[in-house]
């Protein structure tokens, strides 16, 4: 989570605007005052929780979140502005000289992991002390190419190989130590962290070394082994395999989560180059993020003995009870749901054979594995299941337990039609009358902790126009000749205040560099993000439909959002505004019938050039 996303999180729309805005009134689920921004007799300031944003809709017609709110009020700039917040949020900002430090920092450690990997892979191929490894090995059925490709080493039974070897090569212990490889002792000095291991060198998606994961050669424990946090390794965030996977993914608009490292690299030498893995821990919504900017399709390959137990999907519970503590996200099955939803995804499960770990099916019966992936259940139809299979529905309390754990599910469903099919279904599992299921679910659902608005606000903020926004600006900074395509972007198309502040910026300063150094810190990292997003490769002309296309869908977002926000303002109104409201709207609907006719147009030429 970026510093700008964590004040987002911690700091509530309605509180901050209500500093500057004392008489703030509820009105529906919105609050309304008069406009702080212009004179005005009638109110027409509105907040919306929901949303985390506000609109005028009188003559100033502004609106934003709430970087835009205070900009606006205190005549700051995007980074004056986030740091009035960030101390009002308690998040602590990282000062530019401190930000490239780290950047340094950060290099030292990829540079000496990527030393170690070197030093463990040539032993496991020349030494010969690496002989029980290399049999192994074949005895899992692992090919000379796959221990290259992956790069598997060995660590040798000795507390001081690595140590002394990464000090011949120039590296320091401080360094040494950071990156993980050794461990520090009470008494003074060090000793190699890794030792008689089969050694996975852990890559980030850009193919770095960041970490490793070790499996013991004897009867050592624990039997696996990881890196420890370091400065660049977060095991929370990892996925084994993404830097090889990342490309087939995007490719087959897929990707399989296993748990193992050997599931990955057989999947892989098998030709099945869209599975990685979340290294026998929790999947959390850092690996949903990862997994997200490369495809809206996932599936998870789950043990048949843990498949039905809700922990083998649990991070860890929401820890924002109080504005001193991080947020951490939930990803129950629950939550699954809620990433399906936010994200437009499509979350599925397949489970394994008793007894077997995707490589053994991979192995033994590579159709079975195929027909596995193909059969997989979305994950709500594969949660109805595994209730189901744990409870008697002829009994009254097992009926009530059924429907105290699927109707959650059920309400996290935005999608009216598909609501409406599962409650249906949950009606004929547990043999409950569908209006009384139907009241339980209109039923307000009290909060999973804390109190006020803090407790009751959305985890997930305005997302969703900013995958759109991000992919725009990752194509006008990766692709410098589209600036002339540019022209009908605007910065109102930009709903995320860093986004906007960004685009404007860019604007005036195309050149990478120079823009980079004229940002605050918290922009010039979002910028360096978005400059590093992966973009699939394709031809000029393609980019150019690309661009177009995220415009008028940005387009088609700003007019959607202001038809919505007209409803809710016609509400309120009284009889002689609501001709002013319904000729705006008017207006937003001749709009948004010319995207309509402009996105046809684009998709009938592109189908054309590709026929053609």
């Amino acid at each position: 989570m970026s510093v700008i996303d964590e004040v987002k999180q911690r700091l509530d729309i309605v509180e901050v605007v209500g500093e500057y805005v004392p008489n703030l009134t509820k009105s529906g689920r919105s609050f309304k005052a008069l406009c702080p921004f212009h004179s005005e007799k009638h109110a027409s300031f509105y907040i919306f929780p929901e949303r985390q944003s506000w609109h005028c809709f009188g003559s100033c017609a502004a609106g934003g979140d709430i970087f835009a709110f205070v900009m606006r009020k205190e005549n700051l700039d995007f980074g004056e502005a986030l740091r009035l917040l960030a101390d009002k949020a308690g998040v602590v900002l990282q000062p530019k000289p401190q930000a490239e430090a780290q950047d340094e920092e950060e290099e030292k450690l990829h540079r000496v992991n990527e030393a170690a990997a070197h030093y463990y892979h040539h032993l496991l191929l020349n030494s010969t002390a690496a002989e029980g490894a290399r049999g192994y090995l074949t005895t899992r059925s692992v090919s000379p190419e796959s221990i290259a490709d992956f790069q598997l080493g060995l660590s040798l039974d000795s507390w001081d190989a690595l140590r002394l070897y990464l000090a011949d090569k120039g590296y320091g212990e401080e360094e040494v130590l950071a990156a993980g490889l050794v461990v520090e002792k009470e008494a003074g000095g060090n000793y190699d962290r890794f030792r008689n291991r089969l050694m996975f060198p852990i890559r980030s998606a850009q193919g770095r070394v960041i970490g490793f994961g070790a499996r013991a050669l004897d009867d050592s424990l624990p039997k696996y082994l990881n890196s420890p946090q370091t400065a660049i390794f977060d095991k929370s965030s990892i996925l084994y395999g993404i830097d090889r996977a990342k490309t087939a993914i995007r490719r087959q608009n897929l990707v399989v989560v296993v748990e193992g490292y050997m599931d990955v690299i057989i999947a892989h030498q098998h030709g099945y180059d869209n599975v990685v893995a979340s290294m026998g821990s929790a999947l959390t919504e850092k690996h949903i993020g990862a997994i997200k900017r490369l495809t809206k399709n996932l599936t998870l390959a789950l043990d048949a003995d843990a498949a039905g137990d809700e922990a083998t999907l649990r991070g860890v519970e929401v820890a924002a009870r109080s504005l001193d503590q991080k947020v951490v996200p939930v990803l129950t099955w629950q939550g699954l749901v809620r990433y399906e939803n936010t994200l437009d995804a499509e979350v599925k499960v397949m489970v394994m054979p008793r007894g077997k770990d995707p490589d053994d099916i991979i192995k033994e019966n590579a159709p079975l594995w195929q027909q596995l992936v193909a059969g997989a259940l979305p994950v709500v139809d594969y949660t109805f299941n595994a209730v189901a299979a744990k409870l008697d529905l002829t009994k009254a309390g097992d009926k009530s337990r059924a429907v105290e754990q699927l109707l959650p599910l059920i309400a996290e469903m935005r999608d009216a039609v598909r609501r409406y099919d599962y409650l249906q279904k949950l009606a004929r599992l547990a043999m409950v009358d569908e209006r009384t299921l139907a009241a339980l679910l209109r039923r307000p659902r009290p909060s999973r902790g804390g109190t006020g608005a803090q407790a009751s606000r959305p985890t997930l903020l305005l997302s969703s126009s900013r995958p759109l926004e991000e992919y725009c600006l990752a194509l006008l900074l990766q692709h410098p000749e589209l600036r002339d395509s540019s022209g009908e972007l605007s910065p109102d198309h930009f709903e995320h205040s860093e986004n906007r502040e960004l685009f404007a910026a860019w604007r005036h300063n195309p050149d990478l560099p120079s823009l980079r150094a004229g940002l605050d810190a918290a922009l010039g990292q979002h910028l360096d993000t978005l400059a590093a997003k992966a973009i699939p490769p394709a031809s000029p002309r393609k980019l150019e439909r690309d661009l177009a296309g995220c415009t008028l869908r940005l387009r088609e977002q700003q007019l959607r959002a202001k038809e919505e926000l007209l409803s809710l303002e016609a509400r309120e109104v009284d009889a002689a505004e609501l001709d002013r409201l319904r000729e705006e709207g008017t207006d937003i609907g001749n709009s948004l019938r010319q995207v309509f006719i402009e996105r046809t147009e684009q998709r009938r030429t592109a189908s054309e050039e590709q026929t053609g």
